[in-house]
């Protein structure tokens, strides 16, 4: 069971649909930065696309804080090809091709179908989990409050209810 402030998950050499290319990805590829790893169901669906393009959007946000983005389905790399090329071109960070099911189910987001969840996680440089939200596969998660988190996360201090850059952190 993936728990908050221990290691995350290992993975590697995950096939990935990255801008026009395959390519493996590994966990390790990103130790000493933080990581925004987040599983959608399926490609070729509704909801899905408006968080991939909302994460795309936000992309040059999550660099300037030494953050990269992953995304994970259980669909094929062939199938993040097509819908990529053809509906987000936009779209930079690598998409993994989860077809084992074996990184949804260590992050326990697998669903009885064979379908990851919508499951988002944030990853420190150390590799340890420090922030999940996993939702229904029905409504689609709120990329600006994944930000606002990680922004949190990374002042090390304890910050309230809508907290923002900028605010003062709590003062025990």
């Amino acid at each position: 069971m993936v728990k908050i402030g221990e290691k995350a998950p290992e993975f590697s050499e995950v096939t990935a649909y990255h801008a026009g290319d395959f390519k493996k990805v590994s966990l390790a590829d990103y130790k000493g930065k933080w990581l925004i790893l987040f599983f959608y169901p399926r490609d070729f669906t509704f909801v899905c696309p408006t968080e991939i393009k909302e994460f795309s959007r936000f992309e040059k946000e999550f660099e300037g804080c030494n953050c990269a983005i992953l995304a994970c389905s259980t669909d094929s790399e062939w199938s993040h090809k097509n819908w990529f090329q053809r509906d987000l071109k936009e779209v930079r960070y690598p998409i993994l091709a989860d077809t084992t099911q074996k990184i949804s189910e260590s992050y326990n987001v697998l669903g009885p179908n064979g379908e990851a969840g919508r499951g988002t996680f944030i990853i420190d440089p150390e590799g340890v989990l420090r922030w999940m939200v996993v939702s229904d596969n029905s409504v689609g998660r709120s990329v600006k409050e994944t930000f606002r988190s990680l922004k949190a996360l990374q002042t090390g201090e304890l910050c309230p209810a809508e907290w923002e850059e900028g605010q003062e952190p709590l003062k025990p």
